[in-house]
């Protein structure tokens, strides 16, 4: 049975109703909101995301002024594949971070999430593919990473692919990793091993004897509420001239590791929604294939009050809570966004 207490309620002439005391609003979480059996007209206060809330019969609705629509955002690139017959590491798909974009409601943005590079394939000396770029709105795309040589020189991209032997190192376009949406070169050859691929922290390793180079590091990050490292280097595949060598390990952030030198070894694929590079094949028979690059992610940070999000059709993403924000992940092809 429900109870009223009160010490005072008065009214005017107006039918105005005053209380001597703050109203205190019956207090649910989302999940207990959306439990609830409620009419038009029931009026909560929503702690998950710190506003009173009203059911206007079909929705909630909340009782707020919005806030500025100011965004983080996250952009990492495609992965390069890795190459085949002592095939270089794929490099890592270059990294994007920008905090507090001023964007505007009721605007589409368009979002694309770059799927990463294809190994270079078993049967003979082949590159990998690069990996492709994201975007989202107006920022500078990530770049695709570079592909790790089978038959060429190495790839350059978001970060550089390994080099093969006997042909020369990888390089990226720029070995800064500031925010610019490019990452590391990539490692050298070495007598008969491949160089790892370049990585959003740090460059590849070179190879050693018949030893394959390990990727380079990926890079932290803590816009989806906990820390995530992103964008590690393929490692560099190894050659079984004379004895089988190891494959170098993938870089940590999604690399994926190069194959030892016994027959028929392929390079481990780079890590999905991490944009890490494929790690490179074994030699002779020449059976082994390069590893795929790891397809990359854009996510964006916004405050909850900043507005709902919408998306359109054509984009794969999810959207949690991390306090008084919001956090989409779009972790799979192209469209538009925007915000109400």
């Amino acid at each position: 049975m429900s109870e009223l207490k009160t010490n005072k309620i008065s009214t005017n002439d107006q039918n105005n109703v005053a209380i001597d005391n703050a109203l205190g609003l019956k207090s649910y979480t989302t999940t207990q909101r959306d439990a609830l059996t409620s009419a038009a007209g029931d009026t909560i206060y929503n702690t998950t995301e710190a506003v009173p809330q009203y059911y206007n019969g079909s929705s909630w609705i909340s009782m707020v002024t919005k806030l500025d629509l100011d965004v983080d955002a996250l952009l990492v690139a495609g992965g390069g594949g890795g190459g085949s017959d002592r095939g270089g590491g794929g490099g890592a798909g270059g990294v994007f971070y920008a905090t507090a974009q001023s964007l505007t409601r009721n605007t589409n943005y368009t979002v694309t999430v770059g799927a990463g590079g294809a190994g270079g394939s078993g049967g003979g000396a082949n590159n990998g593919s690069v990996g492709f770029d994201s975007e989202f709105a107006s920022l500078t795309s990530a770049k695709g990473g570079g592909y790790g040589s089978g038959a060429s020189n190495a790839g350059t991209g978001g970060s550089g692919g390994g080099a093969k032997f006997p042909y020369a190192a990888g390089t990226s376009n720029q070995t800064s990793t500031g925010g610019n949406g490019y990452g590391n070169a990539g490692g050298e050859d070495s007598s008969y091993g491949a160089g790892g691929g370049g990585g959003a922290g740090g460059a590849g390793s070179n190879a050693s004897g018949n030893n394959g180079g390990n990727g380079g590091g990926g890079r932290d990050f803590t816009i989806t509420g906990s820390t995530v490292r992103y964008a590690g280097g393929g490692g560099g595949g190894a050659s079984n001239d004379g004895s089988n060598g190891s494959g170098g390990s993938g870089g940590s952030g999604g690399g994926g590791a190069g194959a030892s030198g016994a027959v028929g070894n392929s390079g481990g694929n780079g890590g999905t929604n991490l944009g890490g590079g494929g790690g490179g094949a074994d030699n002779l028979p020449r059976t082994g294939s390069g590893g795929t690059g790891g397809s990359g992610v854009v996510i964006v940070r916004y405050p909850t009050l900043s507005g709902t999000i919408n998306v359109g059709a054509g984009l794969t993403s999810t959207t949690t809570t991390d306090g008084l924000y919001k956090v989409t992940s779009f972790t799979g092809g192209t469209g538009t966004v925007s915000w109400t």
